[in-house]
């Protein structure tokens, strides 16, 4: 198959790329810039100059692909509302590159953007969650090209994404660690972070374009990594305490600190027959993230 990828040189996009080249799919990456174009055609992709804010040059990588993995999205938490309607209106410019055709979509979305206090499991739409994030932005639109028969499936990440390179929720919580003194847990620390690393995530995205199966799918290798335990991870690479710590410690990471979204993926491993075997968050933050 020819895929085009968007976010093809971000830390999941990247790792996607590989899986599917490895596989003998071709693979046309969008790049932004010229440094991105230079990483893609490195790794043996074909490379489609655009953005994710112009509809038009979306709709012209998905016209020339058998399928499209959209895992592109702008991680500026200071214009979060803004950028989910940027992701809404660019599913909605990929789905009309697709509509008439079985050409498999896959839309990324998160597992953190649903309340907290139960357990995630695929069978949950987000319609049916009321007080989501604006991230839901996402689904929304994917849904509304579900209701249309395009072929779409939502692939929903769970906070930790892991592996060398991360510089998501982990890599933060090290860092105002190192700058405090103190590495903090919001509440008692019972809150669960579901985790899986990025190259179980990547091989789940190609099974299920090569699937072709329509749906909402999990891409979590651990159901819930109790925050705490996290923090002391932390605490004891960096040599810090390890205490409790009110929003004003976290600052505009706050809300992410709360959660408690653990989630399952039973029906994502039936269906694809998905059964991650690469290094649990735990191990791999002591393999990676602390810089020897």
């Amino acid at each position: 198959m020819r895929v085009f990828v968007t976010g093809a040189t971000g830390f999941v996009g990247s790792a996607i790329v590989r899986e599917l080249l490895a596989a003998g799919h071709r693979v046309l990456g969008m790049a932004r810039s010229e440094a991105g174009a230079t990483a893609l055609a490195a790794a043996g992709a074909e490379v489609h100059r655009g953005d994710l804010t112009d509809p038009d040059s979306l709709r012209r990588g998905a016209l020339g692909a058998d399928g499209v993995i959209h895992t592109g999205f702008i991680h500026d938490f200071t214009r979060f509302k803004e950028n989910c309607e940027i992701d809404r209106a660019a599913i909605g410019a990929l789905g009309n590159a697709l509509a008439g055709s079985d050409r498999p979509l896959i839309v990324t979305s998160g597992i953190g953007l649903f309340p907290g206090g139960r357990v995630v499991t695929e069978d949950i739409a987000i319609a049916s969650s009321p007080g989501h994030s604006p991230r839901a932005a996402s689904e929304q639109a994917a849904e509304a090209l579900m209701a249309q028969g395009l072929q779409v499936s939502i692939m929903r990440l769970p906070p930790s994404v892991h592996d060398a390179g991360d510089h998501g929720f982990v890599p933060i919580l090290i860092n105002l660690a190192r700058e405090t003194g103190v590495s903090g847990f919001a509440g008692d620390g019972s809150q669960r972070w579901p985790a899986v690393h990025r190259r179980d995530a990547a091989r789940l995205y190609r099974l299920v374009l090569e699937r072709g199966v329509a749906g909402r799918w999990h891409a979590v290798a651990e159901d819930g990594v109790p925050f705490r335990r996290i923090a002391a991870a932390i605490g004891r690479r960096l040599n810090v305490p390890v205490a409790a710590r009110g929003a004003d410690h976290f600052g505009w990471f706050a809300h992410f600190a709360a959660l408690d979204c653990p989630a399952a993926s039973t029906l994502t491993r039936e269906t694809f027959g998905w059964q991650p075997g690469e290094t649990g968050l735990l191990a791999d933050m002591d393999a990676h993230y602390f810089g020897d």
